[in-house]
């Protein structure tokens, strides 16, 4: 069976959005739905309507209080933004993301793309969990997507390249590493930083963390690799009785 890219709304405001979401994802089979800190709450009676018959992808619904929880089962995280961004990433449209999705999905690896709030869109540090950055290319002197829409088209991309994933794809033997396995490298490695004073001034940390996440998160680690990295953190942080 392939495996199928996860929605994610990030702090979505208007029910009335998440139902048109629900609607699209089942235009295109796409059914794991997941949202983070919604703004009015979980379940929303205005979702209903708008999803027009998408009831099981509604009632299937996760909700997740961080970005880094929704996607720590996740091994690869596009961020659908058309905001430039100071952050040395990939970036794609979606019809090449469609292509790379069905080539880390014959991998056997989980992937998922997130989608901003309706009025500000995803913040940098939304942004830092990503991998890649997949940009509609819409007409720059009026660029208003709706929500919905950037969904449809993200969806539309993917299910045109369904036919093309190669049935009987094993998956890798040394698979990438999931979302969860990086955060808990990045926790431990500042935890670190943090016993050895290395970040000073204290006013700095937060872009000091989000540079040095943003160069991990680049590299495509495998797990072995990341238990590897926390092994020899334990090694030099090791203290002999």
């Amino acid at each position: 069976m392939t495996i199928k890219p996860v929605i994610i709304l990030v702090r979505p405001q208007l029910g009335e959005n998440i139902g048109k979401t629900a609607r699209a994802m089942g235009n295109f089979s796409l059914t794991d739905l997941r949202l983070v800190n919604p703004r009015d709450g979980w379940p929303n009676p205005t979702s209903g309507a708008a999803a027009a018959g998408a009831d099981d992808i509604l009632n299937s619904v996760q909700v997740f209080d961080t970005v880094e929880d929704a996607v720590h089962d996740l091994n690869h995280v596009y961020a659908s933004t058309v905001r430039h961004r100071d952050m040395n990433k990939h970036v794609t449209d979606p019809v090449i993301m469609a292509d790379e999705m069905h080539g880390f999905a014959s991998k056997g690896q989980n992937v998922g793309i997130l989608f901003g709030p309706e009025r500000s869109g995803l913040s940098n540090a939304d942004t830092l969990v990503a991998d890649s950055i997949v940009t509609v290319p819409i007409n720059p002197e009026f660029s208003s997507l709706n929500l919905a829409q950037a969904v449809v088209i993200c969806a539309y991309e993917w299910s045109k390249k369904s036919g093309q994933v190669v049935a009987g794809s094993y998956a890798d033997p040394d698979p990438k590493a999931s979302k969860k396995e990086l955060v808990g490298f990045f926790e431990h490695l500042e935890g670190e930083l943090d016993k050895k004073g290395y970040f000073r001034p204290q006013a700095r940390k937060p872009a000091m963390v989000e540079t040095l996440r943003n160069m991990f998160q680049k590299s495509d680690f495998t797990s072995q690799q990341i238990q590897t990295l926390r092994g020899v953190l334990k090694s030099l942080t090791w203290k002999n009785k």
